[in-house]
C-alpha cells in the first residue's frame, strides 16, 4: 500500500510538473498575452473551487480507490488534448480538466495515506509522501526543458500521457482506505466552520500562500527567464533545482519540529518565499536565479507536510476526506485568484511588477497565521 501510494504520489506530480512550465511557454508561442496567460493559470484552480468538498467527501462515503482511477483517467485525457490538438483552446481545455481531475488524486491519496499511517508515525508517513511528491517535482521541469528544446512543446504532453499509461495499475490496485466510521452528512458550512479550530486555520492558510507563490513562480518565471535570454532548458534546470531543495529540506524535518512549532516552520517558509520572489526580481544571472528558486523550495518543503499532517489530525474521525477537500479548497482559491490578480499587474505595469507584488502579498501574509501570544 505505502509504496503504491509513493509511486502515484511521484507520477501525478511528474505529469504536473512536466506540463507546468510548458503551459505558459506554449500559449505564448501561440500568441496569447501575459492575461491571457494568467486565466489559462487559474483554469486549473477553477473547478476545484467547487467540488473539492464534495470530492472529500465522496472519499469518506465510498472510499479513495474510486476517486484516484476516475482522477487519472481524467488526468490522462487532459493530457492528450494538447498532444492531440496542439492550440489555444486545447490548453484551456486541458488545465480545467487537469484541475479537476486532480482534486480526487490529491484528496483520497492523502486520505488513504492517513488511514494506513499508525497513529505515531503519521507525520513520518506524510513526510515521506511529501518527499515522493517532489521528486515528481524535481524530474519534470527539466525533462520539459529537454524535450521543448528538442522536440517541441505537444511532444511534452506526449511525455505526460505515456507516464500516466504506465503508472495507472497502481491506482487500480490500490486499496480502498475506506473508514470504518460512517460520514454524517454535513452542508458547505459546517465544513467551513472547521476553520474555527485555530491550529487547522492556521495550517491551511499558510500551505494556500505557499503553494499560491510555487502557482504563480512557475507561470510567470518562464516568460521573465525567456525575455533575459535565458535558454529554455535552463529554465527547467531552475524549475527542478526547487523540487530537488523540496525533497533535501524533508530530511531535516524532524529536527525543526522537535525545535521550533509548526506554527513557527510555516511563518518562516511564507517568509522565504516571500524574500526569494524579491530576489528573483533584482537579478538576470541564470546561477542568482538558481539560488532564488531554490531558497523558495525551502520554504515550500516545509510547509506541505505539516499543512496535510494538521489538517488530517485535527479532522472528526469520519469526516478526514471532507477537510482535507477544505484544504484543498482554500489551496485552489489562492491559485485562481492569484494568477487573474497577477496577470493583471503584469499586463498593465509590466512583468517585473508580478515579482514585486507576490513579495508584498507573502510577506505580509505573515500575519495571517501569527498565533496569539497566549498560545
Amino acid at each position: 500500500m505505502f509504496i503504491n501510494i509513493m509511486i502515484l504520489g511521484i507520477a501525478f506530480q511528474l505529469i504536473l510538473n512536466l506540463t507546468r512550465p510548458a503551459v505558459p511557454l506554449f500559449a505564448s508561442s501561440l500568441g496569447a498575452s501575459t492575461l491571457e496567460i494568467g486565466v489559462l493559470t487559474a483554469c486549473y484552480a477553477f473547478l476545484p473551487m467547487f467540488f473539492s468538498i464534495s470530492a472529500g467527501k465522496m472519499a469518506d462515503r465510498f472510499g479513495d480507490r474510486i476517486p484516484v482511477l476516475a482522477g487519472m483517467t481524467g488526468l490522462g485525457l487532459s493530457m492528450a488534448l494538447p498532444w492531440c490538438f496542439p492550440s489555444l483552446w486545447a490548453l484551456y481545455a486541458s488545465q480545467l480538466i487537469t484541475g479537476f481531475s486532480s482534486i480526487f488524486i490529491a484528496i483520497s491519496l492523502q486520505n488513504v495515506l492517513g488511514h494506513a499511517a499508525p497513529e505515531g508515525k503519521r507525520n513520518e508517513y506524510y513526510g515521506w509522501f511529501s518527499t515522493a511528491n517532489s521528486l515528481g517535482a524535481l524530474l519534470g521541469p527539466v525533462t520539459a526543458g529537454y524535450l521543448i528544446s528538442h522536440l517541441s512543446y505537444p511532444a511534452v504532453f506526449a511525455a505526460a500521457f505515456f507516464v500516466f499509461l504506465i503508472t495507472f495499475v497502481f491506482a487500480w490496485k490500490l486499496s480502498s482506505g475506506k473508514p470504518a466510521a460512517a460520514a454524517a452528512k454535513t452542508g458547505l458550512s459546517d465544513s467551513l466552520g472547521l476553520l474555527k479550530l485555530p491550529a487547522l486555520r492556521r495550517a491551511l492558510i499558510g500551505n494556500a500562500l505557499a503553494l499560491y507563490s510555487r502557482e504563480i513562480f512557475a507561470a510567470y518565471f518562464p516568460l521573465y527567464a525567456v525575455s533575459k535570454g535565458i535558454s529554455v532548458t535552463e529554465i527547467g534546470w531552475i524549475l527542478s533545482i526547487q523540487g530537488l531543495s523540496m525533497v533535501l529540506v524533508r530530511l531535516f524535518m524532524p529536527w525543526l519540529q522537535r525545535k521550533h512549532s509548526n506554527d513557527a516552520i510555516l511563518i518562516g517558509s511564507i517568509a522565504a518565499s516571500g524574500t526569494a520572489f524579491l530576489l528573483v526580481s533584482l537579478t538576470v544571472n541564470p546561477v542568482w536565479l538558481g539560488v532564488w528558486s531554490v531558497l523558495m523550495g525551502l520554504g515550500l518543503g516545509c510547509g506541505q507536510p505539516i499543512s496535510m499532517s494538521v489538517a488530517y489530525q485535527s479532522s472528526p474521525a469520519s469526516r478526514t476526506g471532507e477537510v482535507l477537500g477544505l484544504r484543498l479548497l482554500i489551496n485552489r482559491v489562492s491559485q485562481f485568484t492569484a494568477p487573474l490578480l497577477f496577470g493583471m499587474i503584469g499586463a498593465s505595469l509590466g512583468l517585473i511588477t508580478v515579482f514585486y507584488a507576490s513579495s508584498f502579498f507573502l510577506l505580509g501574509g505573515t500575519l495571517l497565521i501569527k498565533p496569539p501570544k497566549k498560545e
